[in-house]
């Protein structure tokens, strides 16, 4: 067997193959199918057991075997030993939900919602019907699941898809719930008895595995991320799946993985050459797009997987490992300043619970994670997504964005990291309890009054914080937290609210309510624990920032760029040295890794176009010039290049900071600082 370790440049081969098509495999070459991988410079394929319709694609007894498949053909197996002689590696697909032979010979196995209709597609729609796990068909998959570990022994990985929290009124359901002592009537104990059963399955097939091939790679896909921390110990790796032009968008991968990494598991993005979502035949993506994604995967230091769709017969697209063979070509070249680097970070930011919003008299505000995320991206802060049990003394700042909840727990964990050194912005109903009216940590500087009546309010900056701001009163488009400072508090935004409330008896005008006057309320408010002197003077350290809007989801529904400003003048006075500063657009990204001694900086400037009502392409890549970048690190470095060219790059170093001037940036650039 090869090596099982997660491999950086993997193809995810889809195979969903219905029973209708019966010329499966014939123009299956084993030799050719392995050597197209060898010359895209791919190291890992995960090839199919068993598909969505139920299909097995191995030589077995069993009546799921593919009725397309040419008799003696053992489709699988002769990839896996074909790769193999290649030394790529070749973890097994097994569909676990979705089975659409067992839902057809079994409908009693099929989920059930309240109303007795099934789960999934209906009996004339083309799509998956959902098995029920509690039902007979769990052991019916275990037994699948069982001969192809004995038969391909031992494998290199096992990737278990289709695996969320299923919650069904199956017959089987409703007694497993009673026999539990839980009441089927109930939505809320459905759900917690379905998490329960996907916990219970996940850890007896991660066993299964593991007591067949001790060494191999486990993953069950189709897990809320969020769940990560309690469910870790039964994967292997992290896969974020994130085709951005199927649904997932631009955002999605860089918000999840920066939560991934900090599990200490290896993890990788998956997107697919598809022009749209999986399955789309015909379909190739600009090579622009798939450059920027693979991109996105090594600037967070995460290995590379493009999925693709195999053709019935056997045979795969000329022109999409065309497309592969130059992205992964480009990969490998950089992996000499990939392997082993890991993020460096300066802020952690909270990961909003899941359902959790900002419930206000009038709205319901969501969003914030990707908000977030977009926002930080933009200004090229550093930072990792964390949760309550998160080792804080790792970030210099921590953000609570909008509505993260406190318990008595987190508020001593974040008051002692206060305490220590550590910095704190807060947004929203964030540090208060739920209606806004009490502070639950003193270090926030305010006093407040619970949740502004209005809808919409205007923000007002301080002169101090103006700099590069309109001056003008700018509108915040959902509810704030009425809060005033308190004393050793600075108040360096105000709210000016409306003449009133539009609503039907009194409006004004199209839209939202002009301001009227300058109200008693504070937009933002920064606080401080301690005066720091230097030189003749002194200058007050700021410790505790917070902004009374949900100022994250608001930039996520909005955009509105007075937004974003706001905020990154908070940041900037608890955060003066962040760890890179660039000046370039705000779609230039930035992150960091370290790598031993060295620091590689990745630049990455791609533009992503919506160009269809829901599609957002990357065609073109357009080149930025003489872009200058300050880079905080400890010492001066010996010398700073372009990777992987090796082009010696000029710099200055001067207060703990490295200064130079990156002379293009044409999608994707790499420094290196040793």
């Amino acid at each position: 067997m090869k090596n099982t370790a997660l491999r950086s440049r993997q193809i995810h081969l889809d195979f969903h193959t219905g029973p209708w098509i019966l010329d499966v495999g014939r123009d299956f070459d084993a030799r050719e199918f392995a050597q197209t991988f060898r010359r895209a410079h791919v190291n890992s394929v995960t090839v199919f057991a068993k598909c969505h319709h139920g299909q097995l694609y191995y030589n077995t007894k069993r009546p799921e075997r593919h009725p397309g498949l040419r008799h003696g053909l053992d489709l699988l197996g002769e990839q896996i030993e074909a790769l193999h002689r290649e030394d790529i590696r070749a973890p097994i697909y097994l569909s676990v939900q979705c089975d659409e032979y067992a839902a057809d010979n079994h409908p009693e196995w099929i989920a059930r919602k309240p109303d007795g209709a099934p789960v999934g597609a209906g009996p004339l729609a083309p799509g998956w019907q959902i098995l029920d796990m509690s039902s007979p068909y769990q052991d019916y998959f275990a037994e699948q699941a069982r001969e192809v570990l004995k038969l391909f022994k031992p494998v290199d990985g096992i990737f278990f898809d289709m695996c969320w929290d299923q919650p069904s009124l199956n017959n089987f359901t409703v007694e497993a719930m009673q026999r539990a002592g839980l009441n089927p009537e109930d939505e809320e104990q459905r759900k917690t008895f379905s998490h329960k059963v996907a916990r219970n399955y996940m850890k007896r097939f991660f066993e299964m595995v593991k007591a067949a091939s001790p060494d191999a790679g486990v993953y069950f896909n189709s897990r809320p991320l969020q769940n990560l921390a309690e469910e870790i110990q039964w994967q292997h790796q992290v896969e974020i799946e994130a085709l951005p032009t199927g649904g997932w968008g631009y955002m999605y991968f860089p918000k999840n993985v920066r939560y991934a990494r900090t599990l200490g598991k290896p993890y990788l993005g998956m997107t697919a050459r598809f022009h749209k979502s999986w399955a789309d035949f015909g379909g190739i993506k600009p090579y622009a797009a798939l450059e920027y994604e693979t991109s996105q995967m090594m600037a967070h230091g995460a290995s590379c997987s493009i999925g693709d769709q195999m053709h019935p017969r056997g045979t795969l697209d000329k022109g999409a490992y065309e497309l592969i063979e130059k992205i992964y070509a480009r990969v490998e070249a950089r992996e000499p300043w990939l392997t082993g680097a890991t993020p460096l970070t300066q802020i952690g930011l909270f990961q909003v619970p899941a359902k959790k919003v900002l419930r206000t008299s009038e709205s319901i505000s969501s969003g914030t994670d990707e908000g977030a995320t977009r926002m930080l991206t933009q200004l090229k802060h550093q930072f990792d997504v964390v949760i309550p049990s998160a080792d804080f003394a790792r970030y210099e700042l921590l953000i609570l964005p909008d509505c993260i909840p406190l318990d008595a727990p987190l508020v001593k964990k974040l008051r002692a990291y206060v305490r220590g050194g550590g910095k704190l912005l807060l947004s929203g109903t964030s540090g208060l309890n739920e209606d806004g009216t009490q502070a639950l940590l003193p270090e926030m500087g305010v006093k407040p009054a619970g949740l502004s009546p209005y809808k919409t309010t205007y923000c007002r900056f301080d002169p101090q914080i103006a700099d590069g701001t309109a001056p003008s009163d700018h509108v915040m488009y959902e509810p704030s937290v009425r809060v005033t400072p308190l004393s050793g508090a600075v108040s360096l935004a105000r709210v000016v609210e409306p003449y009133f409330e539009r609503g039907w008896k009194h409006f004004s005008s199209h839209f939202q309510t002009p301001g009227d006057k300058l109200s008693a309320y504070s937009a933002a408010v920064c606080s401080h624990l301690s005066v720091k002197r230097g030189g003749a003077g002194g200058a007050v350290s700021f410790d505790v920032g917070y902004i009374a809007y949900p100022i994250f989801s608001a930039f996520a529904n909005h955009g509105n760029i007075p937004c974003r400003k706001l905020t990154e003048k908070i940041i900037d006075l608890l955060l003066p040295e962040p760890l890179i500063k660039i000046d370039g657009p705000s779609s230039l990204e930035a992150t960091l890794t370290r790598q031993g001694s060295r620091t590689i900086i990745h630049l990455l400037y791609y533009c992503p176009e919506r160009r269809t009502p829901t599609l957002d392409i990357v065609e073109d890549i357009v080149p930025l010039y003489a872009v200058p970048l300050s880079l905080k690190i400890a010492r001066k470095p010996a010398s700073v290049y372009l990777a992987p060219g090796g082009e010696k790059l000029e710099f200055a170093y001067a207060l703990g900071r490295l200064e130079i001037t990156v002379p293009e940036i044409r999608g994707h650039q790499m420094i290196v600082v040793e």
